[in-house]
C-alpha cells in the first residue's frame, strides 16, 4: 500500500479550508495532516472535523505551521496573499509542495512565488473547479476563432464577503483573451462604465462585477457579434468542486519537480 500524502490546510476554520477538510477525509492518497488558524482564532484547540461537520477526526486546530511542518508533505492554501507568502516561505525552507488557490497578490508576492517554485514544485491557480479549466481552453479557442469581430465582456459574480474583484478567475479569462487578441489587459481593459462613455472600443475587454448574498462563483464571457452571440458560461454552487480539484493538483505534484504549473499542466489541457 502506498504512503498516503500528509497535507495541511491552513484556514481550516473557514468556509473553504472546512470545505478542503471534509474533502480530504474521502479521498484516497491523502489525508489531513495539520489543521491551522491565525494565532488569535478562538478554534485554535478545536477538533478540525467537527468544524467541518464530521465529527472528531483527532486533528486540532494549531496555529504553527513551523511546529509541523516537518510532519506534512503538502500544504493547500486558500487564504490571504499575506498568509500565503509567510507559508510559502516555510515551504521553500523545508521542501514541501504548495498548492494555492489564493488570488490578490501584488507584483511583489507573485515574484516571491515564481522565484520559490524555483525550488519547489507549486501549482497556483485562480479556480481549482475541473469544470472552470476546460472554459478556459475554450474561451481560448472562441477567441481565436472570432478575433476582433466581435466584442468580448467577462461577467463575475461573487458572494457578498469576496474583498477582491475583479476575481482571480475573471482576470485569468482576461489575461486570456488578451494574449489571445494580441491586446494589452492594462490598457484595453474597462472595470465598469458610467456617464457618458461614448462608443465601445473594439479592443476593449470589459469586466463588470456582482458581490451579493452566498454566491459560490460564476463566470461568463460573451463574445457579441452582429446577429449573434457566443455565451461561455460556468456556475459553481458548492466549493466542494474547488476541493476537489485542489486535491487533484496536490497529488499530481507529488511526481512533480521544481517548477510552477497550473491547472492546465495538471489536467493536460495546454496545446502540445
Amino acid at each position: 500500500m502506498s504512503k498516503q500524502m500528509s497535507v495541511a490546510i491552513p484556514g481550516a476554520g473557514g468556509r473553504m479550508g472546512r470545505t478542503l477538510v471534509q474533502a480530504l477525509q474521502e479521498a484516497d492518497g491523502l489525508r489531513l495532516g495539520a489543521a491551522l488558524e491565525r494565532p488569535d482564532s478562538s478554534l485554535i484547540g478545536a477538533d478540525a472535523g467537527e468544524l467541518a461537520g464530521l465529527g472528531r477526526i483527532g486533528v486540532p486546530v494549531q496555529a504553527d505551521l513551523a511546529a509541523c511542518i516537518g510532519q506534512i508533505d503538502a500544504l493547500i492554501d486558500f487564504t490571504i496573499p499575506d498568509a500565503t507568502l509567510a507559508a510559502l516561505q516555510l515551504c521553500r525552507e523545508h521542501g514541501k509542495a504548495l498548492v494555492i488557490g489564493t488570488t490578490g497578490f501584488d507584483a511583489d508576492g507573485r515574484a516571491a512565488i515564481e522565484q520559490a517554485a524555483t525550488e519547489i514544485p507549486i501549482v497556483m491557480a485562480p479556480n481549482y473547479s475541473i469544470g472552470v479549466n476546460l472554459c478556459f481552453s475554450l474561451i481560448e479557442q472562441a477567441a481565436r476563432v472570432l478575433g476582433d469581430d466581435v466584442d468580448v465582456e467577462i461577467f463575475e459574480a461573487h458572494h457578498r464577503d469576496k474583498v477582491d474583484a475583479p476575481s482571480g478567475t475573471a482576470v485569468r479569462m482576461g489575461e486570456i483573451l488578451a494574449d489571445t487578441l494580441g491586446r494589452d489587459l492594462a490598457s484595453d481593459a474597462v472595470y465598469g462604465r458610467q456617464g457618458i462613455t461614448g462608443p465601445r472600443d473594439r479592443r476593449t475587454l470589459g469586466f463588470a462585477t456582482m458581490r451579493a448574498g452566498d454566491v459560490v462563483g460564476e463566470h461568463s464571457v460573451w463574445f457579441a457579434g452582429a446577429g449573434e452571440r457566443i455565451e461561455i458560461t460556468h456556475k459553481a454552487s458548492s466549493r466542494m468542486n474547488f476541493a476537489r480539484g485542489a486535491l487533484r493538483a496536490c497529488r499530481w505534484l507529488s511526481g512533480q519537480g521544481p517548477g510552477l504549473y497550473d491547472m492546465q499542466d495538471v489536467l493536460d489541457l495546454k496545446p502540445r
